[in-house]
């Protein structure tokens, strides 16, 4: 299977998804919107998209004009029926590219936090392993209205709407399944003065350093999660 990544910032990589795609032998490739070179894919080069965060929005075309061709190609890549990821900014373009409203959730959240899966997630065959609740690390201060026909799967007390799923094909997560300890530490180097704000769900940097307990669950977990998406 030939993977598609979107990425937006140089500090924010596929991460386990990258170790769970070469356990598989599947192939990765990338467009990086941080290079000036960067190219977009065919459509007929793309098995499935992964579309990572970034500390941008949805709606800053005019500081990152490829955000408009980005939301043209996730919505392509739905329609002809690929499987698609979108992590955390990935999952609010998701959301843009099918006309749902993506705008400032009331708390930003930032940390290792719980989310509760829906009992329809938890009954899911893609879902049915995770238990509530689940810890998973988040880092993020907008959300969108579910795109239509999708599913809430999971949610937290700072943000109802953490992931979804439409049909079997396209899976939205607002939070950070993919997460290793190097990304965080380099998302805390480069946009650690978020954590300096007032917030009831902004952690401080020794409180998230010393959660890294979770993200080996959040690997296991996440990896069977893939093996089933992509079966």
């Amino acid at each position: 299977m030939n993977i598609y990544c979107l990425q937006h910032v140089a500090f924010e990589n596929p991460g386990t998804i990258k170790d769970w795609a070469e356990e598989n032998h599947h192939s990765i490739n990338y467009t990086y919107f941080f290079e000036d070179s960067f190219v977009l894919p065919h459509l007929k080069n793309i098995d499935a998209l992964i579309i990572m965060g970034g500390n941008m929005n949805v709606d800053e075309e005019k500081e990152y004009p490829w955000l408009s061709k980005e939301k043209e190609l996730i919505a392509a890549v739905i329609d002809a029926g690929k499987k698609v990821i979108g992590i955390c900014l990935g999952s609010q373009l998701i959301a843009a590219a099918l006309d749902s409203k993506v705008y400032p959730n009331n708390e930003k959240e930032i940390g290792f936090f719980p989310v509760q899966f829906s009992g329809g997630a938890l009954n899911h065959p893609l879902f049915n392993h995770f238990t509530n609740p689940y810890t998973v690390f988040h880092w993020h201060g907008d959300t969108f209205d579910l795109p239509t026909n999708a599913k809430l799967i999971a949610s937290s007390q700072a943000c109802q709407h953490q992931a979804y799923l439409i049909g079997n094909t396209v899976l939205g997560l607002q939070f950070h399944f993919e997460m290793n300890q190097v990304i965080i530490d380099d998302m805390i180097k480069h946009d650690g003065k978020e954590l300096e704000e007032a917030g009831k769900y902004i952690q401080s940097k020794p409180a998230i350093q010393n959660s890294y307990q979770y993200l080996m669950k959040n690997k296991k977990d996440f990896f069977t999660l893939l093996d089933k998406f992509f079966a």
